[in-house]
């Protein structure tokens, strides 16, 4: 049935439950797209383990024992360690690692009844807004082949996009769900910092890194967080002990009075007007709903870049000095002794962005220069959700772009990778206070051709629901989250898309 790519998670799911489709179908239909798919997103699938899983998901839709995503296909992000699949962080360092388990995020899916078609490229270490930093090449974004796809999580969401596959996990340190969901054209959510147990995610910044689901739409996502949130305090100590929640029981609420924020430092003079323009069609149709807009400030946006580009890399220097040719992984063919082999296996396994940022973690908080850097960092990230919290007291939650501009082409921003990094100034807010943020896709950019613009949402702690419900109103009434990136669909949409 060619048409099963172009389902839902909430079609698919209703589909395999009434059996109008079945679970080894389904899996196999997918994996005969990825097998021939072009983009660079997944780094590892296997057919046999696959249909394996399928088999044993057909056996519980048989006898209606499955769980709520029961024989659903989903793909993980090659930062989340799998006992059936290798795990790499795209790093050659870990080249063919495989783990003796599967990370919390890949079994509670596992336990809904997802089917795991394989891992997904991703920038190395998580590190990079763009895909490129991938030791095993670049994802392309299928909208236009010749742009990025964004990073880290952008083989996710490049993947869902081109519906590969129907939803995709991803981490989000700095933004790294939400500006890939942007740039191709999908939905994504960074929850609240500790709803999504990190145990089994291959850490980049502790602080900051946090799953989500990547999918077609708010309803999709909502019904995976439902599946991924739970507290693990066993393993994880920064996971919150809080019960688990049904994101998709508050869909469909009305917004009328909703207050929502427009932080007049989204809004300057380096906004692309496109991205712009796409905003301001997005509020009018939030007005339509009755949602309340109202003008804040969020006046230390500008030092989110700063404060994020001390604090991660000093993290990541501390992280991924586990990593050293001894107990597992990549290690150095030709050495002296122990400290040479230390040298000569970093030196070669790990790539240029995230050996430049090991170096200036380590530069940040050695001696001398902790206070100057590494502690103003941690300061001025307290001031900045202050911001936030004085902001949610005038509205319910918060509006702006994802990111400046559509995605830019391959290749663009390597040799100026600070103008990457400045990429990151709307997303890095919300990560660093911890609070829950989406993408949800709101408008094209015809660039000359047209790509994705998503629109940001960010809530108060726990509050994810009312985010998903908004999204999914928005969605409701527009069909930006539908749209496919192929060439004959590509020509026809240029109007407006109500």
């Amino acid at each position: 049935m060619s048409f099963i790519h172009d389902l839902s998670v909430t079609e698919m799911v209703r589909a395999l439950k009434t059996k109008t489709i079945g679970a080894v179908e389904v899996a196999e239909h997918f994996l005969n797209r990825v097998e021939h798919e072009k983009l660079g997103t997944f780094l590892s699938h296997n057919r046999e383990t696959t249909l394996k899983f399928a088999r044993n998901s057909q056996i519980k839709l048989d006898s209606n024992n499955g769980g709520p995503l029961e024989g659903v296909p989903i793909a993980h992000k090659d930062v989340f360690v799998t006992k059936d699949f290798p795990s790499t962080a795209g790093s050659k360092i870990l080249e063919g690692y495989m783990s003796s388990f599967d990370a919390t995020v890949v079994q509670r899916l596992a336990d809904a009844g997802c089917i795991n078609l394989g891992k997904l490229n991703c920038d190395e270490f998580a590190m990079g807004s763009s895909n490129e930093n991938s030791a095993y090449g670049n994802v392309l974004n299928p909208w236009d082949t010749s742009k990025v796809p964004g990073g880290s999580s952008g083989g996710s969401a490049a993947a869902v996009s081109a519906r590969l596959i129907p939803a995709a996990t991803g981490t989000d340190t700095g933004g790294s769900i939400r500006q890939p969901a942007s740039f191709c054209g999908v939905t994504g959510i960074k929850p609240t910092y500790g709803r999504i147990s990190r145990y089994g995610m291959i850490a980049y910044a502790s602080s900051l890194d946090q799953a989500g689901p990547i999918a077609k739409s708010a309803q999709d996502c909502a019904l995976l967080l439902s599946a991924m949130c739970a507290s693990d305090l066993d393993r994880d100590s920064t996971s919150l002990d809080i019960a688990q929640e049904d994101f998709t029981t508050d869909l469909n609420c009305t917004i009328k009075g909703l207050r929502i924020g427009i932080p007049e430092e989204f809004f300057g003079d380096g906004l692309d007007t496109g991205v712009r323009a796409a905003i301001d069609d997005a509020i009018n149709v939030l007005k339509e709903l009755g949602a309340e807009f109202v003008k804040i400030s969020l006046p230390k946006t500008e030092l989110s870049i700063p404060v994020y580009y001390i604090i991660a890399p000093a993290e990541a220097s501390s992280n991924l000095s586990r990593f050293d040719g001894v107990r597992y992984g990549y290690r150095a063919k030709e050495y002296t002794d122990l400290i040479d082999m230390y040298k000569k296996t970093r030196s070669q396994g790990f790539g240029e962005e995230v050996k430049k940022r090991i170096m200036t973690g380590a530069y940040v908080l050695s001696h001398g220069y902790y206070d100057a850097y590494y502690l103003q960092a941690q300061k001025i990230r307290r001031m900045i959700a202050e911001d936030f919290k004085v902001a949610f007291m005038k509205c319910d939650l918060i509006l702006g772009p994802v990111a400046p501009t559509p995605a830019w082409g391959l290749n663009e921003k390597v040799s100026d990778p600070l103008s990457s990094y400045l990429a990151d100034i709307f997303t890095l807010p919300a990560s660093l206070a911890g609070l829950p943020a989406m993408s949800v896709p709101c408008g094209m950019s015809l660039n000359p051709k047209p790509l994705p613009i998503g629109m940001q949402l960010i809530g108060n702690y726990l509050q994810e629901s009312k985010l998903l419900n908004v999204a999914h109103m928005f969605q409701s009434l527009t069909q930006w989250h539908s749209m496919i990136p192929t060439e004959s669909m590509i020509e026809t949409k240029t109007g407006d898309a109500r």
